[in-house]
């Protein structure tokens, strides 16, 4: 199945490390990040995690949920949670899917949909293309989505700038610009005529073109 934008992200029943759960349940009225690897014990993935473990408290702050899937057992996640600990420096609390029957994978257009058999005898290889992050809103629906190569960590930093961008601009009508950061100048939506602007950004905008209006961060 194909996923895009504002698609309502599929719901699905699964094990995790913190036990069986109902994915929109999960979710409730939170934001999600889901991100996704080929295999426990791999290299690249390990130190992900362990980021991810570290900057929880970022999400948190923001209304968000973290949850991690890999193609292996729970019992094998809970060991490798172990060596991410001793070699990273933080332990993941976030829950950890284990996606051992490929159903979460498949669903999420990772994987075939035909893709035969179970996570039994497969390799990291043979699961390169699960290495995708999704940002989730709490209306379900699909954010942003970002495939990354299994050789390529991938920049957590940059998943929690986008979740700012998105939950600001959810909630204003505004855009932000390339290599935008919190609190740096924002533009007004397009759909947003000149006069509903002049009610919105009552101290102004610059515009260069009349297409391109930056105003400050509203906020």
């Amino acid at each position: 199945m194909s996923l895009r934008i504002n698609d309502i992200t599929p719901d699905f029943s699964a094990n995790t490390t913190q036990g069986r759960i109902q994915f929109h349940d999960w979710i409730g009225d939170k934001w999600v990040v889901l991100f996704s690897h080929p295999k426990d014990f791999t290299p690249v993935c390990t130190t992900e995690l362990g980021y991810m473990a570290k900057i929880e408290p970022e999400f948190t702050r923001r209304n968000t949920k973290l949850i991690g899937l890999s193609i292996d057992p729970v019992d094998a996640h809970d060991r490798w949670a172990t060596d991410i600990e001793e070699t990273q420096g933080h332990r993941p609390k976030y829950p950890m899917i284990g996606d051992t029957d490929l159903v979460v994978a498949k669903l999420y257009n990772m994987l075939p949909a035909d893709e035969p058999g179970t996570s039994d005898g497969r390799t990291a290889a043979t699961n390169a293309t699960v290495r995708t992050v999704f940002i989730i809103g709490p209306d379900k629906k699909i954010k942003l989505m970002m495939t990354y190569p299994m050789t390529t960590g991938r920049n957590f930093d940059e998943i929690l700038r986008a979740l700012d961008s998105i939950q600001l601009t959810a909630s204003h009508k505004v855009a932000t610009p390339a290599n935008w950061k919190h609190g740096d100048d924002v533009i007004i939506a397009g759909s947003v005529s000149d006069d509903d602007a002049k009610a919105l950004f009552p101290d102004g905008w610059k515009a260069p073109k009349p297409y391109l209006r930056v105003v400050k961060q509203p906020g």
